[in-house]
């Protein structure tokens, strides 16, 4: 606690505190990421589209699981043929009805229909294979859908850190606004008295301007950086977002930091966890499935059935009933070439698939390698520019009391200052690319960016004033 508040006193020698909104509460990062997780464009997209797929997945079953339906219809009819049948199906066949000319001309008959159907799949391999291929189809959809979520949460995370330095850098450059402002009343005094020349109050003029243009353009990044933020967290307003006032310090970035083992096998092993990977897994072997689906149309197809049926000349489900059972084989030996053509369609997908799946894992090995690599080097920078910091705070007060001692020009002075400032704004700019790099490297190694939720509370700390 006591090194995080000695790196604030540094980092903050030329900030102030910025405030996206006053009288709000920051929103901390573990909100953020729910928020995002419930309502982003992308994540609710993907999540639907994964639904989709589940729900296409069953249609498939129609040829696998049985199936029933119950009928009803009225017909009247002079067809001799369907005016003696649906008498005989009434029952109320007499030996008049057998009279030729009532056969030859019969009077218009009535029936009424009602029936109960049971179809029963018996053997449909391109169904189950169809449906395998669409089970495995609909599981590489709710991958793809998880892999937008964590690419969500890392987004997410680098847009409200990226806020965060935005913020920071607004509040830095207003001090240094204010001392500039500060620089030149102080020089134009000592104009006045003959101390210094008018060249000195012109220099700290053009000073005080350079970062007045620096401020104007943070203060837009900023705005910039909050309304990003807020679109990934899938808000339809381009209301600011309240954000702490400072990037965690360098402990507790430097804590988080901390990698797992990077040798080969682990690698390889991490990244065969990632929902892209796993997708592309998936996609695979729906497109096996779908090729044996192909190859299974030219097998015969056998199916059941059973039928209970009523007849009767006005009333629904009523008379005396009927029932049928019976078992339906087909064959279909040649449809035209189709059953062919979809084999050498699917065939050519399974290896395009196949090939895709192998991309997938080599990609991610590729990625996974160079996210561990950008840690070590932020975290490298960040040695080096908290060093430049500390030197630039030091140069800037040595040559300060050299300048009050007559010792130094304005010349001096204003680069001494410039050189601290953008050293301090370097050294939160390599903070937060400490951030950027661990939230990309536990997305490449297929773990939550949403653990960086841990820096919130070395936010509250650094957002907390010292007693």
């Amino acid at each position: 606690m006591r090194n995080t508040h000695f790196l604030l006193a540094a980092l903050l020698a030329f900030a102030g505190r910025a405030t996206a909104q006053p009288g709000a509460a920051p929103l901390r990062l573990a909100d953020a990421l729910a928020e995002a997780d419930a309502r982003a464009f992308a994540n609710r997209q993907a999540a639907a589209a994964a639904n989709a797929d589940r729900a296409r997945a069953a249609l498939p079953l129609k040829g696998i699981v049985p199936s029933a339906r119950v009928e009803g219809g009225f017909i009247r009819t002079t067809d001799p043929i369907g005016a003696f049948g649906t008498t005989l199906r009434q029952r109320a066949v007499s030996p008049a009805a057998f009279d030729p000319a009532r056969l030859n001309f019969p009077a218009p008959v009535n029936n009424v229909q009602g029936g109960v159907v049971l179809e029963v799949p018996v053997l449909n391999g391109d169904a189950l294979t169809g449906w395998r291929a669409a089970r495995s189809a609909a599981e590489a959809s709710s991958a793809v859908a998880d892999w937008t979520t964590v690419g969500t949460r890392a987004n997410v995370v680098r847009a409200y850190y990226g806020g965060v330095l935005a913020q920071q850098k607004v509040a830095m450059l207003t001090q240094a606004r204010g001392a500039a402002e500060s620089a030149v009343r102080q020089v134009e005094r000592m104009v006045a008295q003959g101390l210094v020349t008018k060249a000195d109050a012109l220099q700290a003029r053009v000073r005080a301007g350079d970062v007045t243009t620096q401020l104007l353009q943070a203060e837009h990044d900023a705005r910039s950086a909050q309304q990003q933020l807020a679109l990934l967290l899938g808000r339809q307003d381009a209301a600011p977002v309240a954000l702490p006032d400072a990037l965690p310090g360098d402990t507790a970035v430097r804590a988080l930091a901390a990698l797992p083992s990077t040798d080969s096998v682990s690698l390889a092993a991490a990244t065969l966890q990632r929902d892209d990977v796993r997708a592309a897994r998936l996609g695979a072997r729906a497109a096996r499935a779908d090729q044996q689906r192909a190859a299974a149309t030219l097998l015969p197809r056998v199916n059941g059935f059973a039928r209970y049926d009523w007849n009767s000349p006005a009333t629904l489900y009523a008379g005396r009933p009927n029932w049928t059972v019976g078992v339906l084989a087909s064959w279909s030996l040649f449809g035209g070439g189709s059953e062919l053509a979809d084999m050498a369609g699917t065939a050519a997908r399974a290896r395009s698939a196949r090939a895709g799946e192998e991309a997938a894992r080599a990609s991610a090995l590729t990625e996974a390698d160079a996210a561990a690599r950008a840690v070590t080097l932020a975290l490298e920078r960040l040695d080096l520019a908290a060093l430049a910091a500390d030197q630039s705070r030091e140069a800037h007060r040595l040559v300060e009391k050299r300048y009050a001692g007559g010792l130094a020009t304005i010349a001096e002075l204003l680069t001494a200052e410039t050189s601290a400032t953008g050293a301090a704004l370097a050294h939160a700019a390599a903070r937060y690319a400490v951030i950027d790099a661990v939230a990309m490297h536990r997305r490449a190694i297929g773990a939550d960016p949403g653990a960086l939720a841990a820096l919130d509370a070395a936010v509250s700390t650094v957002n907390t004033p010292r007693e």
